[in-house]
């Protein structure tokens, strides 16, 4: 059985770019669980508040519950759960999972794989965090779930990630943005290298997001990190926006995040295209966490 092909066919229930994570990190989370404990299970009472933290964090902004994952992993050939009944889930019902004592785990032949080739849980999470999530949180996903990744490891996932893109699309956001941040204006150099600047897709490579000017932004490493979280959107006229759910009381909280919001988009060159519409509204959709907070005054 090819359990990397399976890995990577859980994403195949989403529909037209909407981003549904849900089934991709309740397994990332079990293969944490697993190098922790080969033979443990994990109780649905015990894990719902860990897995649905996980879900506010790194999910879309919209209501969900890991009841759903819990359930309907069964079917796609890497989960199991128990009841106080038996084998078999006894649905998506939150009350029932907890009131059964339902507990989960990779499947028995799944289990006996990692356990013979113990390389397979670390191309199993490449392959997840590769389908699912930007390169920028890989690391920060890894620590999030409790995955003992090597460093080498987790940048091996975003290397192969990025072995599909075109390699010029870094030097062209970056050159048609004239080498500086379009949130905060930032421009830093070392000499004529330029530091601290990234080339963030607005809507995710994983998610079908093309290598091409109208879908990049170039933005400044803590701007772009903030972008793939959701903290940070692009509004309908090219304003920048500030979730709400965002919280620093810092002064360079404020400075650096709180004061961005319903600031103008810093644009591209005349001749560049501006980010797409489409690309925009992905992002606002899918990404971007709650509502925006009102213009900084």
């Amino acid at each position: 059985m090819d359990w990397l092909e399976r890995t990577a066919t859980l994403r195949q229930w989403t529909r037209s770019g909407v981003r549904a994570p849900h089934k991709p990190l309740l397994v990332l989370y079990a293969l944490a669980r697993f190098q922790q404990d080969a033979a443990g299970e994990l109780r649905y009472s015990s894990v719902e508040a860990d897995l649905k933290r996980l879900l506010d964090e790194y999910g879309p902004g919209r209501a969900t519950t890991p009841a759903y994952p819990f359930h309907h992993l069964v079917s796609d050939g890497v989960w199991e759960v128990r009841t106080d009944r038996g084998a078999g889930s006894p649905g998506t019902g939150v009350r029932e999972l907890r009131a059964t004592g339902a507990t989960g785990r990779l499947v028995p032949e799944l289990r006996d794989a990692l356990r013979r080739e113990p390389s397979l849980l670390g191309r199993m999470a490449r392959v997840l965090l590769d389908l699912n999530f930007p390169p920028s949180l890989h690391e920060e996903l890894c620590e999030a779930v409790g995955l003992e990744l090597q460093p080498a490891e987790i940048a091996e996932a975003g290397a192969a990630a990025r072995r599909g893109r075109d390699p010029r699309m870094r030097e062209w956001v970056l050159t048609a943005y004239e080498y500086r941040c379009a949130f905060c204006g930032y421009d830093g150099r070392i000499g004529a290298v330029p530091v601290g600047l990234e080339a963030a897709h607005v809507r995710w490579w994983a998610f079908d997001g093309p290598d091409v000017v109208e879908n990049g932004l170039c933005l400044c490493s803590l701007h772009h990190k903030l972008f793939d979280k959701g903290v940070l959107g692009l509004g309908a006229d090219d304003r920048i926006l500030v979730s709400q759910s965002f919280v620093g009381h810092s002064a360079a909280a404020g400075a650096h995040v709180i004061a961005l919001a319903g600031r103008p988009l810093i644009g591209p060159q005349s001749s560049a295209a501006p980010v797409a519409r489409d690309h925009r509204d992905w992002h606002a959709r899918e990404v971007f966490h709650g509502e925006p907070r009102a213009a900084a005054v």
